[in-house]
């Protein structure tokens, strides 16, 4: 990796990839490494957008559209106990269902409201905010999917079931390496949302979101 006058470059083999700031450096940098990734373990399922937490050795993933709060509700569910797996990938074994660590920073897209303020170690680029976190938590059995929005601004969040054909259809949108599994990962995705509980959640209170993840996971 080395710096022009003009640009930044990103070498991988012999090519060279320019990027106009720290910002696009990084993004270069995280899709390579998600490349490089897949190739060697071609027997996991990656889903992309995915959060993974794991309340009481319980593992979850939280997965949403870029922009939805996922990486933040990510953030504050580490302040209430959480333990931490990865951000942005959420790397599934198809057999088993166990969920592998992938400890990336989050990236988070603006400060967090209070109590949740970042740590002085926070990288900031030009279009995001990268918060380094040690994963604290064991790969472990994938217990529930949360798709989370964020669009009701009430204090009271709103949980509903989701359905498994609902569920995969967003999953299957999500998933980096489908092409790796047969019947091109429909088989994998539909064994995934027939064994798994999938939840949506929409809710921009933090902490409210929060209790209600683990209240349900606590019923």
């Amino acid at each position: 990796m080395r710096q022009t006058d003009k640009e930044i470059l990103l070498e991988s083999d012999t090519t060279q990839v320019p990027a106009e700031d720290i910002g696009e450096l990084v993004y270069l940098l995280d899709k390579s490494i998600t490349l490089a990734l897949q190739r060697i373990r071609s027997d996991l399922c990656f889903l992309h957008s995915g959060a993974v937490v794991a309340p009481n050795g319980q593992v979850i993933v939280l997965t949403a559209a870029s922009g939805s709060g996922k990486s933040t509700l990510t953030w504050a569910l580490l302040h209430h106990g959480f333990g931490y797996l990865s951000d942005e990938l959420a790397p599934i074994e198809p057999a088993t269902l166990l969920v592998h660590r992938y400890p990336h920073a989050l990236c988070l897209k603006r400060q967090p409201p209070e109590p949740y303020r970042l740590p002085s170690a926070t990288l900031e680029t030009s279009h995001t905010l990268h918060v380094p976190v040690a994963a604290t938590s064991d790969p472990g059995r994938l217990a529930a999917i949360f798709f989370v929005g964020h669009r009701h601004p009430e204090n009271h969040p709103i949980l509903s079931d989701v359905s498994p054909a609902r569920a995969a259809m967003h999953l299957y949108a999500n998933t980096l390496n489908p092409l790796a599994h047969p019947n091109d990962g429909l088989d994998t995705i539909a064994d995934i949302v027939q064994e798994v509980p999938s939840y949506a959640l929409n809710s921009a209170n933090l902490g409210a979101a929060c209790a209600t993840i683990r209240a349900l996971l606590e019923h």
